[in-house]
Order: structure tokens, then sequence, then C-alpha cells
């Protein structure tokens, strides 16, 4: 059983804030990847995982979440409840490198919090430390307020563009991942490590004019991740570290991209995304299990692209793979619109919800889903 620290200490909050470390820290080897034994033994300790990407129903975005103008635990606290009545057991959250450099020791204290809310709840939590995909200019502050009828129109990148299209600035994230990982490296609350979220993302349906070129991105974006993995592994966490891939054909390790044979072959355990039908998620899994790791599909469930719970929970339970749908309360983020919504506006509420699950209210939007989570959880 992994040590569970209830907070971080002010020791661990002084060093990670001034940059020192002891001399305990100075003689310490960074840890290598899991062998595949020590990763399926991790696995085999885990309930079956099922989860979802959350944010509250009143943030638009990772920044409004945990900014403290904007930081709403009571909400927080009462749709984790809800997702234990459903019987999640996980979820997949986000941080933002700007939240750290403009709150550090108050952003360090809102992840404990978070995850004593969690925890209350029964549920573990995976931390992001990255995402590529989105809005490439974040900035810090006030957020705009949602683009009607348009799916997550004011979620943002981490890094922003000028600091991952730029190698000489990566660096410059260093203390905030160190500051994070080192804070929670033995805490049981936190169930993984998810490095970069689709990392390489070309955007091309909301950004086209303001990304990055797409094969720049994916060779910055293994740089970021590369060093990423370096200062985590430097900090001997006791948590697993991943990162998903989520676009292109696994199926043979000699054609796959570098960054995804990074994420495949360099972590711990192995993590995709598909929001495909239940008949092409079946080949992807095939595919990575050759990759000899425990498997998570940190991103699922779009309804109009036959990707359901009650299609795809009956195969991850045959497969022992833990899912993470994407959203769960219908709020801010208005991922109840599918992602053309870029580009063909249209406000009123979709027939089909194209995420989530719950209303505002607690409610179901489906009674379906939750029927087949249950039966999942059996």
């Amino acid at each position: 059983m992994m040590k569970h620290n209830s907070s971080p200490s002010a020791f661990v909050l002084f060093t990670v804030l001034c940059g020192c470390t002891s001399m305990e820290k100075e003689e310490e080897q960074a840890r290598e990847q899991w062998t595949e034994q020590q990763a399926a033994d991790w696995y085999a300790q885990q309930p079956r995982l099922l989860g979802f990407n959350y944010a509250p129903r009143t943030a638009i975005n990772q920044l409004e979440m945990w900014q403290s103008e904007t930081w709403d635990p009571e909400t927080i606290d009462e749709e984790l409840g809800w997702a234990k009545n459903i019987g999640f057991n996980t979820a997949r959250v986000f941080l933002h490198d700007l939240v750290w450099e403009n709150e550090q020791e108050q952003f360090i204290a809102r992840i404990d919090e978070f995850l004593g809310i969690a925890d209350s709840h029964g549920i573990s939590v995976m931390l992001v430390l990255f995402d590529g995909v989105w809005n490439p200019n974040p900035v810090a502050g006030p957020q705009p307020d949602p683009i009607p009828g348009v799916h997550n129109s004011q979620w943002v990148q981490s890094p922003g563009i000028e600091v991952l299209g730029d190698v000489s600035r990566h660096d410059e994230m260093e203390p905030y991942v160190r500051a994070v990982v080192s804070a929670f490296r033995d805490d049981s609350r936190v169930l993984v490590w998810d490095l970069f979220n689709e990392p390489d993302n070309p955007n091309v349906l909301a950004y086209p004019d303001t990304e990055l070129e797409a094969s720049v991105k994916r060779d910055r974006a293994l740089d970021l991740l590369r060093s990423t993995t370096a200062w985590v592994m430097d900090e001997r966490p006791t948590q697993p570290l991943t990162a998903a891939v989520w676009d292109g054909d696994w199926s043979n390790p000699e054609e796959i991209t570098a960054l995804d044979a990074f994420m495949l072959q360099e972590l711990d355990i192995n993590s995709f995304h598909s929001y495909s039908d239940a008949a092409t998620v079946a080949t992807q899994i095939s595919d990575l299990q050759a990759y000899g790791r425990p498997l998570l599909c940190t991103e699922y469930m779009a309804r109009p692209m036959d990707s359901t719970f009650e299609r795809i929970l009956p195969l991850f339970k045959a497969e022992n793979i833990g899912g993470y749908n994407w959203g769960f309360v219908n709020g801010r983020m208005q991922t109840i619109y599918s992602w053309t919504s870029w580009i063909i506006s249209n406000t009123e509420e979709p027939a089909v919800w194209f995420h989530d699950v719950l209303h505002g209210d607690g409610t179901p939007y489906d009674q379906a889903d939750i029927e087949a989570i249950e039966l999942f959880l059996q």
C-alpha cells in the first residue's frame, strides 16, 4: 500500500518553492521505467477502474477550475458525491502551469484539498500535467464566458504555444512539474500521473490559423515530454506514469511516430483515447495489448459516433481495461455539443448529447448510461 499523505508538509512546500533539495534527495537516483511485471502487479491491486474526465460545471477550463477567484470546492464535493452514487471510482483531472506560476503554494494546497474531497467519496485521481488541445494561447486571470453552443469553447493548452514551440523555454516548466510531483509523489490518492494530453493535436477545427504546424508541434511536444518524464522520474513517484496515444494505427511498432513510440514504450503503463465504435476499439485494444503493459482508455464516449457506455463498457470489462469517459456534469464547458459545433453553429440543446452524463441538478441524461455502468462494475 502506498503511503497516504493527508497534506503536503510545510517542509515539502518550502523545498519545492525555493528550489532547494535535501542531502537525501541529492543522493537518490531517478527511478527507472517500471518493468512489465511491476506494472502488472500494480494493476492487479486496483479495483475495476471506471472514471471520467472532470472539471466542475462552474468551470470553463483548467484555469477557472484552479484559480483562487473561481475555486469551487462546494460544487466539486456535490458532484463527486453524485459520481460515487453512480459507482465511479476514479477521475482524470487537468492541471495548468499558469496557476502554478501565479499562485504556487495556494495551487498545491488546492490540489491537496481536491484530493481530499475525491478521497472522501472513494475516488482516486489521475493528474494531467500538460495538455495540447484547444486554445494555444492561454492567459491567466478571469476567463471568457462560453461561446454559445460551442464545444469546449474556452479550454486552453498547457503550456501555451510560445513556450511549447520554443525548446529553449521548455525548462521554464521544470519548477512546476517538480513542485506538483514532489508534493504528491507518494500520496495514495493520486492513482496515475498523466504527463501530456494529446500533445500533438493539431486543433484543425478550432484554431487552424494560430497553431503550430503539425510536424513542428509533434517534434516540440516530444521534446517537452522527454524532459517532463526525466523531471518526474527524478522525483521518484510511487505512482505510474502514462501519456495516451490518440490518433493513428498502433499495430506495427516499427511504423508509429516517434512520439507514439515514446508514450507506448518508455512509460510505466499504456493509455489511449478512442471515440470510435466497439469494433474499432476492439482492434485498437488488440494492437495495444501487444506492447505488454496494463491499458487504460482515458477518453471515450461520444454518443453520435456510436461510442456509448452500452457498447464500449462490455468490451472494457472483457479485456480488463479501465475507462474514463469525457465529461460528467453539463456546464460551462458545453461538451454536450459536438466538435463540429466550432464550424456549424447551433445553440439549441442537441437531441443527442455528445458527452457528459448528468444534468446540472445531478439527474442522469440517460438512465441507460447508469445501467451500463452498473453492469460494468458487477
